[in-house]
């Protein structure tokens, strides 16, 4: 298991991503090292999402996976071990009586393992009231949560 990762470090590498042509080099690593969460935001269960969320998929996915790498070495994430993630999160959003999107998301922060990178994932697919370009979608919201979750529950196995 992966010592936390802390609201300070995914801050430094989302930064650090905005430099140059970083973002790429990084996607590339990323592709070599991780290939099955890339293969996931070009599968067909993906399709369902907007070229534009599935990019942002993979810029979080890579903040995760980059921020994981700065606190000791994140698993190797395979189609199958992602598979059960989100299989096992579906299921414990599904048993949520939450009424808002935030509610429903309540029993994920119980006893969270890494709780930055959850929030992280949280305020990523959230609506901003202030922002009329927000992204995700709020059809798409709770499948990009359980899809970013279940990346950071393999990478943090």
């Amino acid at each position: 298991m992966l010592p936390l990762v802390s609201e300070k470090i995914i801050d430094a590498v989302g930064e650090a991503l905005d430099k140059d042509d970083a973002y790429e080099i990084a996607i590339e690593e990323m592709a070599e090292q991780q290939p099955a969460i890339v293969a996931l935001a070009l599968s067909e269960d993906f399709q369902v999402f907007s070229e534009e969320e599935r990019d942002f998929f993979l810029y979080l996915a890579l903040i995760m996976w980059k921020s994981a790498c700065k606190v000791g070495t994140p698993a190797t994430a395979t189609p199958e071990a992602i598979e059960a993630a989100e299989e096992l999160n579906w299921a414990i959003l599904e048993q949520s009586s939450g009424s808002t999107f935030h509610d429903r998301l309540d029993p994920f922060f119980e006893n969270p393992q890494q709780e930055d990178l959850l929030a992280f994932i949280e305020d990523a697919v959230s609506e901003d009231e202030e922002d009329e370009d927000t992204i995700v979608t709020k059809e798409g919201r709770e499948a990009m949560f359980i899809s970013l979750k279940s990346v950071m529950d393999v990478l943090i196995a």
